[in-house]
């Protein structure tokens, strides 16, 4: 029950993804395919099939349920339905008025037909006659009896009808108008709130300058520690709101109802000469300025509560010149954590650097208030850093419906890292849910120690007023699956009620016996430390164990965040890898998200081009997956093969590890660059 979830919980399982297995007379196993496991018995067998037919049928209904609520929508009773309504009572009425009169031609004709009957009983018949008259004459009353309590029942259900119809239209009514109020006052309060601390900024920036002699507003804004990433999917686009631009002062602050960029005293021109400057030997430090233009965000997010986003309309002005495959990309920011790792001897420590390298992936969306491109089918994205760095990296959207990206990193230092990353949001009115699903796999080539793990739940919070803010919650269990060492993350949730440091993330690391010999600490926008875990003599329980603060000694320092490049407020937030995986490279596949043009328009500053040729993109996508539909189904009929989508450089295949389905880097990319042969490569942009 929901009372006994405070305090006995052990964890949760979505139903509508679990996968149930019987294992013997008592005992079943209900798992998400992934670290989430829990084994459990019953009392008898009876009592084991009790649970898994319960089970079973709530994951039916969960299935529903998460179907149903892809396609309905908050919609209010529209003026159609009320007509509809009317009509329907209209014809009931008539239908009962019908009834009625036919009660009376009844009622008259039986009247008529027993007199009939008595007067032949008065006639002198013979006897065998009269009891038959008698009979029908008994027959005769009896319908007319049934016939008056059937139209009685007819009227008892119009008159019902009437009353709940009105209380219905009533109730429904109150609800609308309640809506339309609370819309119109968040909206309201979303406008003064933004009016308000545009004032505020306003004030600042005029109290800053009035005592120097015409000081430049081009100092970098302090980041407040809660900006945020918007992680969501846009599979399906739709015309964008006109856009509005509002001059504004310094600031890169998303506030109120409004996402606002940075004005700069560069012209465009001017800032896209460091990315045409831009070599494979000097990377590029700057991207052009975030242009000032402003959007009305709760006139779009309003009608999209409950709703899967891909349903909803995203122009460009939400987004970061980056796509999805260039975000999965940058997990590899701190890959010398997985260099160090490769390099270690016990399998105990490693897991700590990769313990590092899972909470890093997190700290780039701390400042980044706007959401990556949503890939378009078959793109690519390539990062060959094996001169610098030792490793190159290969992203391809795998799939569409729903979306995946697939993602293969080697590296000479000795390790390859793979995953395939499906991102399910809801927005919830105050806050979004940003669920990525899939497994990642770490494998060291020396020792052959297998990493696999999941991502955790990342919420947005202020989605209609105040300050954007972002958190991570959940845990992650990170598994050896060579030794079955463990590591177990916990990404603690922000909450204003604790002492606690924000953005804690606390972990231990422990042997396959379930002994702790490593505890981690740290915040996943900041650093991690590591401390070695001693025991008492002959004691394996918590009190024995050496606290941490009291073994500083031990204190290792696994990771800490890179520091933001100058202006990166103007650049939306971006890190240095981050600036430079947009830049222009030659010998790229045609396919690569460095080539898309709205992407490319929107990053030099021209948003309204930019929204058009998305469109274009989308709408030329939508036409290719029609085509694809309408070939699939005349090969149903006609009983001939079909050919499904297939990615171009990774396969779907069982991992003999998780035993589950995902996309493998299947080899050739770069043989075919180094060839510059790209004729398998489809024509997407």
């Amino acid at each position: 029950s929901k009372a006994e979830m405070r305090h006995t919980c052990r964890g949760t399982i979505n139903l509508a993804t679990a996968n149930i297995t019987v294992e013997d007379s008592c005992n079943f196993i209900i798992s998400n395919g992934g670290a989430q496991t829990y084994h459990l018995k019953a009392s008898s067998e009876v009592e084991r099939q009790r649970w898994v037919t319960a089970l079973e049928l709530a994951k039916a209904k969960a299935v529903k349920m998460l179907e149903e609520s892809d396609d309905s929508g908050d919609e209010s009773v529209s003026q159609t339905d009320k007509t509809e309504l009317q009509s329907t009572l209209r014809t009931l009425s008539s239908k009962v008025e019908d009834l009625s009169t036919c009660n009376d031609l009844i009622a008259k004709h039986g009247t008529a037909l027993q007199r009939s009957l008595s007067e032949l009983e008065t006639l002198r018949l013979p006897a065998e006659s009269t009891e038959k008259i008698k009979q029908v004459n008994e027959r005769a009353t009896l319908f007319r009896i049934t016939s008056n309590a059937m139209i009685n029942a007819c009227r008892d259900f119009l008159m019902l009808a009437q009353t709940h119809s009105k209380k219905w239209q009533k109730s429904l009514q109150h609800e609308r108008d309640q809506r339309i109020r609370l819309e119109e006052t968040l909206e309201q309060l979303a406008k003064q709130h933004n009016h308000l601390e545009r004032a505020f900024r306003g004030a600042t920036v005029l109290s800053a300058s009035a005592p120097g002699t015409g000081a430049s507003a081009k100092d970098p804004c302090c980041p407040a520690k809660g900006d945020l990433s918007d992680e969501d999917d846009d599979n399906e686009f739709f015309d964008a709101p006109e856009i509005i631009t509002v001059p504004e002062s310094m600031g890169h602050k998303r506030t109120g109802s409004n996402i606002s960029g940075t004005s700069s005293d560069i012209s465009l021109d001017e800032q896209y000469k460091h990315q045409v400057e831009d070599t494979k030997k000097e990377k590029r430090t700057r991207i052009p300025y975030k242009p000032n233009y402003s959007l009305n965000l709760w006139s779009i997010m309003k009608n999209c509560i409950g709703k899967e986003l891909s349903k909803i309309p995203m122009p460009v002005n939400f987004n970061e010149p980056l796509s999805m495959l260039q975000r999965l990309t940058e997990d590899l920011e701190y890959h010398e954590l997985l260099d160090r790792a490769a390099a270690c001897e016990s399998s105990l420590e490693q897991l700590c650097y990769v313990a590092a390298f899972t909470v890093s992936s997190y700290s780039t969306t701390v400042f980044r208030t706007s959401k990556p491109f949503n890939p378009l089918l078959g793109e690519t994205f390539e990062l060959d850093r094996l001169e610098e760095n030792g490793y190159r990296s290969l992203c391809e959207q795998v799939s569409h419906h729903p979306p995946a990206a697939a993602h293969h990193a080697d590296s000479k230092h000795g390790w390859t890292l793979r995953q395939e990353i499906k991102i399910t949001s809801k927005f919830r009115g105050k806050y979004l849910s940003i669920m990525p699903l899939g497994t990642i796999h770490c494998v060291f080539h020396s020792s052959g120690n297998h990493y696999t793990w999941k991502k955790v739940t990342t919420t947005v919070h202020n989605i209609i007023v105040g300050k954007l803010w972002i958190d991570q919650s959940g845990e992650i269990e990170i598994v050896n699956h060579k030794t079955g060492d463990k590591c177990n993350l916990k990404f603690v949730p922000y909450s204003y009620f604790s002492r606690d440091v924000a953005r804690k993330v606390t972990g231990e690391v422990t042997d396959p016996t379930g002994k702790v010999h490593f505890v981690l600490l740290g915040t996943w926008d900041e650093k991690m430390d590591c401390y070695k875990v001693t025991l008492g003599a002959g004691d394996n329980g918590a009190e024995g164990r050496q606290r941490p603060h009291e073994a500083e000694d031990s204190r290792v320092l696994l990771w800490k965040r890179n520091p933001l490049p100058k202006y990166a407020e103007n650049m939306y937030y971006f890190s240095e890898l981050a600036l430079t995986l947009n830049a222009p490279e030659s010998g790229t596949a045609p396919t690569d998200s460095r080539r898309r043009p709205d992407q490319r328009l929107m990053e030099n500053g021209r948003w309204d081009e930019a929204n058009a040729e998305k469109q274009r993109l989308e709408e030329k996508q939508r036409i290719s997956r029609k085509r694809r539909e309408a070939e699939a189904a005349r090969a149903t009929e006609d009983g001939t093969p079909y050919d499904p989508y297939k990615p171009l450089w990774f396969e779907r295949r069982k991992d003999p590890v998780t035993q589950e389905l995902a996309h493998v880097y299947r080899g050739g990319y770069w043989e075919s660059k180094e060839k510059q042969d790209w004729t398998l490569c489809p024509d997407i942009f």
